[in-house]
């Protein structure tokens, strides 16, 4: 069903603007007429170009810019003119930030021009500004998004560089075994073929030689055909979903994941409840930016548990994916009568902790890796080495 954006007018003559779901322009002239609106114009938004959405470091100075400007004392309208006129931004960014500005001039919510604008800005933060024009403090707002999006940013270049080890050693693994297998072992066929008996890890290692050297250019093939083939795999639902519930349950890794799962959630929980969002729309925003479909998918009988009057606590404890730090944390701060304050607490401390789970990530894969191409190396050089070394003693005992 396609969202569009419309203008109406009320009885008393009043410009009313806003996005609303409807089958087509007269679903949604009917939905308006149930709330005493009058259609003035409306825009499918599904027929709009989709754009690309801004990264978290993007996101993080908009707000922060927007936040400071407005606190101190700068209209909103002139504030986005300033943002969108800044040299340091991209040209994709200042295209985005003009058409959010042409908006807000023609007396539409940030939220809802923010909307408008298909895939660039997430829900949390749309939603966020939504209610702080509700109830006032954009400002404060604006800069309590900006820390949440720096937070992620941050957390995110931690994971890309704790990564990037791994990555170059995995890389160079696999271009060690190419050289050797197509380049070097190749230049002691001559030497091997004059040998009467070779050992069996000898005989292997020659084996897959010639088979390199004869189908280089079809395992090069493969491999890109398994790539794709993994890549658009990965992007169906189903498959997805095993692999991310796989994620959780990894002997050690499962336990990092979880944290890290942990604190994303947390984090953006606690920004959403402090604004003054309801509580089921918190949970059914958290749940989309934890990056785990898994996760999520289960999200539906917490959010319908908890309509149901159950504790949140107790419905987030059902969650198979999280640290039961969280259902704890979440239970003292409804006893207390403070979750929010207890909702950020345990953010802070589960980022911290995601800091330590991507340290002992890349603890754990570094050795591992090391070994891998350690064992790789010296199977080579014992295939090569052995029957040089059995030749020399026949000839020595001769």
């Amino acid at each position: 069903m396609p969202n569009y954006k419309y203008k109406a007018q009320n009885a008393e003559g009043v410009t009313v603007t806003g996005i609303m779901q409807a089958g087509d322009e007269q679903d949604l002239h009917e939905h308006l007429k149930k709330k005493d609106l009058m259609l003035i114009d409306a825009k499918d938004l599904t027929k709009i170009a989709h754009y690309k959405p801004l990264k978290a470091k993007s996101l993080a100075e908009y707000a922060r810019q927007i936040g400071t400007l407005m606190r101190a004392g700068i209209p909103l309208v002139r504030a986005l003119q300033m943002l969108s006129e800044d040299e340091a931004i991209t040209p994709y960014e200042r295209k985005v930030y003009k058409d959010v500005t042409r908006e807000v001039m023609q007396g539409v919510p940030l939220s809802v021009a923010m909307e408008s604008m298909v895939g660039v800005f997430p829900q949390l933060i749309i939603n966020m500004f939504r209610a702080a024009e509700s109830s006032g403090g954009l400002d404060d707002t604006a800069l309590r998004v900006s820390e949440q999006y720096s937070k992620e940013d941050r957390l995110n270049a931690k994971v890309k560089s704790a990564m990037t080890y791994p990555k170059i050693l995995s890389c160079l693994i696999v271009l060690v075994v190419a050289i050797i297998f197509g380049f070097v072992m190749p230049q002691f066929d001559s030497l091997f073929a004059s040998m009467p008996v070779l050992p069996l890890t000898t005989r292997i290692m020659l084996a897959i030689s010639d088979f390199v050297v004869k189908y280089w250019l079809a395992i090069i093939i493969a491999v890109v055909v398994v790539f794709l083939v993994f890549y658009f795999l990965k992007k169906i639902p189903a498959v997805c979903y095993v692999l991310d519930m796989a994620k959780v349950h990894l002997p050690k890794f499962g336990k990092l994941f979880k944290v890290i799962y942990t604190a994303r959630f947390a984090r953006t929980l606690s920004s959403l409840y402090s604004s003054g969002i309801p509580i089921i729309t918190c949970l059914d925003i958290a749940s989309k930016t934890i990056g785990n479909l898994y996760i999520e998918k289960q999200f539906k009988t917490v959010i319908a548990d908890t309509t149901s009057g159950e504790a949140l606590s107790s419905a987030v404890g059902k969650v198979d994916g999280f640290v039961r730090k969280l259902e704890s944390s979440i239970k003292v701060g409804e006893e207390a009568g403070s979750l929010d304050t207890m909702l950020n607490s345990i953010a802070d401390d589960m980022e911290f902790e995601s800091e330590r789970a991507i340290g002992q990530m890349v603890a754990y894969l570094e050795p591992v890796m090391i070994v891998v191409m350690a064992t790789i190396v010296g199977f080579i050089m014992i295939s090569v080495i052995v029957p040089i070394y059995q030749s020399y003693q026949q000839i020595g005992s001769k």
